[in-house]
């Protein structure tokens, strides 16, 4: 690799043995990439130094500290290090439990305790503590052409493709020597010639509700896998919720990190733009069979149309979605025989809050819930059998990870399903 002097001062030691400990990572991470050198990042996402009571367990003859974990699981160093302050804008993302239902999720005092340490300690070393799957709703919002190292499949599709900044699928290793270096290798979408697209994508059918984003981002991405895809044909303009749920289906059934929409994403002003003046090496249609199929796989494990849980927020809401829900519950019950969960970050949390969102919805019998969802908590309502969910992300994951039969549908297809208990969503 080729290295400038400041990395390899980090790499010698010069800059400390956390900072060394996290060069040796990264050059090791960067040299099975194939990357000749760094870019500078200045925006990191991920879980950093994150503890469960397994990893304390795991790694009890070191210690259960914050630099034990940080040290041993993170920069995978043989040696304890002392974590110092990150040296670049970072963040922490989405936890496993909410601090103020902890209970509710059926999390442990000593699983609760462990998590409310280790974000401490991470705040301590300058990380802001987001908690979320949406961190572009929480205040973090890189500019186009920023280098970033961010997890989480759905924020990284969202920061490559609607804010035109760089980033690839970073995991926690990476993202928490990132942390302290400001250092990430130089591949995949952080250079120019990986982030034209090879997919042409003709959408058919008029694609317009967040239910239809979604139901499309799941075909999407079952046809082009890790591939980029760029969209024309028969869409208004989408917002940043369509976008969120067309990009989180998008990542799920395939590996999409980045996609373009004709006339719509920065960097497609136009086709040609798109595909970087070549030829499309795929051309596939979206119409009408298309997104009956869509719907059918999404809904193929659901049998029985009696629901005990509906879970909103995946990903995290936005206080619009929140807005929305709550002009379907206001002055409404949530049926006794369901529960309805909804999930969001903090900070959207506390907007609720003051305008009344979170009492409206505690009123109809449901709650707000920060930090986490149910895929990531694995965490259902005791008794779960059934869930109505409006994402296909969550659709995809979770019955597999509780044992559940799902729905997937609108929003007001869920908000029913809550009030009733019975799923009466029909196909588009």
């Amino acid at each position: 690799m080729k290295l400038t002097d400041y990395e390899r001062a980090m790499l010698e030691g010069r800059e400390g043995k956390a900072r060394q400990k996290a060069m040796e990572l990264l050059v090791r991470y960067a040299e099975a990439l194939g990357a000749q050198r760094f870019v500078d990042t200045t925006n990191v996402a991920g879980v950093p130094g994150s503890s469960s009571p397994y990893l304390q367990n795991y790694y009890k003859s070191a210690g259960k500290s914050y630099d034990a974990i940080f040290s041993h699981f993170d920069l995978d160093s043989d040696e304890l290090v002392e974590v110092p302050r990150v040296t670049v804008h970072s963040c922490h993302l989405q936890g496993g439990l909410d601090p103020d239902n902890w209970q509710r999720l059926g999390g442990k005092p000593d699983a609760f305790q462990i998590s409310q340490t280790s974000e401490h300690d991470a705040a301590a070393r300058g990380i802001r503590i987001l908690k979320t799957c949406t961190p572009y709703l929480a205040g973090n919002v890189p500019t186009r052409g920023e280098h970033c190292a961010w997890m989480e499949s759905s924020a990284v599709v969202y920061c490559n493709s609607v804010i035109g900044a760089r980033t690839n699928t970073e995991g926690r290793e990476s993202t928490s020597a990132a942390m302290l270096t400001g250092k990430i290798p130089d591949w995949g979408l952080h250079r120019d010639e990986n982030r034209y697209a090879t997919h042409r994508l003709d959408i058919e059918v008029e694609v317009t509700s967040v239910m239809d984003w979604g139901m499309l981002g799941y075909f999407v991405g079952d046809v082009v896998g890790e591939r980029i895809p760029v969209l024309l044909g028969r869409y208004g303009e989408p917002d940043l919720i369509r976008h969120k749920h067309f990009g989180a289906a998008a990542a799920s059934s395939g590996g999409v990190e980045m996609y373009h929409i004709v006339g719509v994403t920065p960097e497609a002003p136009d086709l040609q733009t798109a595909l970087g003046s070549k030829a499309a090496t795929h051309t596939i249609a979206y119409g009408r069979a298309e997104r009956r199929r869509t719907y059918e796989v999404l809904n193929a494990n659901g049998h029985s149309t009696d629901v005990d849980y509906v879970m909103l927020g995946c990903p995290h809401y936005s206080l619009d979605q929140i807005r929305d829900a709550c002009q379907l519950l206001e002055g409404r019950k949530v049926s006794a025989n369901c529960n309805l969960w909804i999930f969001t970050s903090r900070s959207v949390k506390g907007e609720a809050e003051k305008l009344g969102y979170t009492k409206i919805i505690r009123d109809a019998g449901g709650v707000l819930l920060t930090d986490t969802c149910s895929a990531i908590s694995q965490a259902v309502p005791p008794g779960t059998k059934v869930a109505a969910l409006d994402s296909a992300k969550q659709t995809h994951y979770l019955p597999a990870m509780v044992g559940i039969e799902a729905w997937f549908g609108s929003t007001r297809d869920c908000i029913d399903a809550a009030l009733s208990g019975r799923w009466k969503g029909e196909a588009p």
